[in-house]
């Protein structure tokens, strides 16, 4: 299941996002709309679901969220763009910080 988030996930959904990974969330961020696909099993389903609703690719962004902890890992093959980021991880510290401000505004301390 993917959730496109708008503003903060409600309990139910967030437990809802949980039920694939148990212990983290594939998130893809549009940083311009300020949208957060969340859930499903890889982070390419979240970036799918944002550019199916509109977003264009290289404002989003992927990482992966655990809510126990509050880390997030900037990982993913969606942050592999050899214009913008020649690497799996989030080089760009002003795109980590944007990302990881809308995914704790989102979803963190729930």
């Amino acid at each position: 299941m993917i959730l496109l988030l708008h503003e903060r996930a409600t309990p139910e959904q967030f437990e809802q996002l949980l039920q694939q990974h148990k212990f983290y969330i594939k998130t893809a961020v549009d940083i311009e709309r300020r949208i957060v696909a969340a859930g499903g099993e890889l982070h390419y389903d979240c970036e799918q679901a944002l550019l199916d609703d509109g977003s264009r690719q290289e404002n989003i962004w992927a990482a992966s969220f655990m809510p126990l902890t509050g880390r997030l890992f900037f990982e993913s093959m969606v942050n592999l763009r050899p214009r913008q980021n020649r690497s799996m991880e989030l080089l760009d510290p002003n795109i980590r910080e944007r990302v990881a401000q809308l995914i704790n505004e989102f979803l963190g301390e729930l």
